[in-house]
Formats: structure tokens, sequence, C-alpha cells
């Protein structure tokens, strides 16, 4: 199996958004940080591959077989979550289960409680009851006990505290292991993507800009703080932004000897700088202040 997941020019159209032929895809092995502004398409193309909304064209494949024609089939080695479980909120962990453990015929309740004793879950606690990290935990556990081979989840780690997300990366990391399965998480939260992902897959106003490997992403740009606040230089940058002290932005690696040759050493940049900045510029933003 070359791809877990395969997504070819999907295209969805809204009053005032549209996806534009969106096209990439998850291999065995990879965490892939599917990143871009609130409202750049991520959860719209999250629910198109799980078939929750009606796409207007394009394929999307998953264990190297169509995702619509097999859905019931694929289905089964998919854990999918969305950033809010919201169903059933006064019920129990263990009510849940009952319920969820007949929708997978390889559902293994043995299994979903030693990855609840792994993530200390209570399984008499109400999903009401539970934090945000635990809610992303219970999905999981869910996910590992019908021996999904994808995970989708939309915003895994919005709103955890550092401790708890550096938990749910640890998992990320040790499902990943084996390289037999794969994970695609939607997050606006780059730090956790300089962390764990292997891969990036960039979305802007419905677009893919980027979709391949996080080092060839970050190895791309350079990131600049001129404390001689050159100006003759303003030209040579992707964007930036003029601070009392500084300019500082981001820039083509390939442009690096320009301000090398002024004396101003540029520094590799972090993901969260790296998209600010090719928004900012997407957007024609002035960072003048």
């Amino acid at each position: 199996m070359n791809d877990i997941l395969k997504i070819e020019k999907l295209n969805k159209k809204y009053p005032a958004f549209s996806l534009k032929d969106v096209s990439f895809d998850v291999k065995p092995g990879e965490i892939v940080g599917f990143i871009g502004r609130n409202g750049a398409g991520k959860t719209t193309t999250l629910k198109c591959i799980m078939n929750l909304v009606h796409y207007e064209s394009g394929k999307i494949s998953a264990f190297d077989t169509d995702m619509t024609q097999n859905e019931l089939e694929n289905k089964q080695k998919i854990g999918f979550a969305l950033s809010e479980l919201n169903y059933y909120p006064n019920k129990t962990i263990r009510q849940l289960m009952d319920v969820t453990k007949r929708f997978y015929k390889d559902f293994e309740e043995e299994k979903f409680h030693q990855v609840c004793k792994l993530f200390n879950l209570d399984l008499d606690k109400k999903l009401e009851e539970l934090s945000s990290g635990m809610k992303v935990k219970y999905s999981v556990a869910i996910a590992l006990s019908h021996k999904a081979q994808l995970l989708i989840l939309d915003e895994p780690t919005s709103g955890l505290d550092p401790v708890s997300r550096d938990e749910i990366l640890d998992i990320f990391r040790e499902i990943v292991k084996n390289k037999d399965r794969a994970i695609l998480f939607s997050t606006h939260i780059t730090s956790d993507l300089d962390k764990c992902a292997t891969n990036i897959t960039y979305i802007h106003e419905g677009e893919i800009v980027y979709t391949g490997t996080k080092n060839i992403f970050v190895n791309s740009y350079l990131f600049v703080k001129d404390k001689t606040k050159n100006k003759s230089l303003e030209k040579e940058y992707i964007a930036y932004k003029e601070l009392d002290d500084r300019i500082e932005g981001l820039i083509d690696v390939n442009n690096k000897d320009v301000f090398i040759k002024n004396k101003i050493q540029p520094q590799e940049p972090d993901l969260e700088e790296i998209m600010v900045y090719l928004e900012r510029s997407k957007n024609n933003e002035s960072f003048t202040l």
C-alpha cells in the first residue's frame, strides 16, 4: 500500500468559500500536519474525506480503494474526531463504548480498557466531565481499539495545557512508530508540528500551497532580524515588519547571500514564523507599524 489516503483535485463550493483542486496524500508512518488560517478549508476537507459533506468533483481514495464506493469498509479502518465531542454528554465513557463497539466488527473491548488505563481515563466519568485533553485521549482510545490504520483529527490539541499537549504528541509518535499507521490532523498550533510532524500540508483560501515533508518546507525559508534597519533590503523579503529596534521578516533561502553581504545573518525559522509571514504576504497585509 503506497498511500493510506489520497485526495485528488477535490472541489467543494459554498457561496462565500470554495475548495479548489485540493490534492495531497498520507503514507504509512507519516504524521501529517494540516495547517492554515481559520476558514482556510481544513475542516471542510476533513469532512469531505469522511463523506460528511458532498463535494462537486475530485477523487478520494483510502487504502487503495475509492472512498465513496467502499465507504463502510474503509471507515472501519479510520479513527475520526472533530474538534469537540458533544454527543451524549451525560453518558459515561463505559456507556459510550458499549454503543460505539457495535459499529466496528474488529472492536476489542479488552484493548479499549487497556488503553483507557494507560491514558488514566475513568470509564465511569461522563463525557461532559472530561477535560479537552481527556476527550482527545478517548477518541484515540476508540481508534486504537478497532485497529484503525488512519487517524483523522480536527484540532486535537486545541485548548490543551502544555503538559496534556505533550502527552498527546507522544501518543501520536508511538502510534506511527511501526510505519503501519498514519495520522492526519489539522491544527493552528504550529509548535506541535515542530515536535511531531513528518509532513506538512498547507492550505490557503481553499487551495493547497504546499504539501510534502516538513524539513523541505522549513528549509525553504530563513528568518531575518536586521538591527541595522537597512531599508534598501525591504524588496528582498517575502514579508517583513518594522519594529522600534529592528526590521524582521521571512526570506527565501536562495536570497540569503544578499543579507550576508550586508553583514546580516539569517536564522532558521520555526513553523509559526513561516506561516505568519506567508499569510501576511498572500493577503497583502502591511507589516509597517
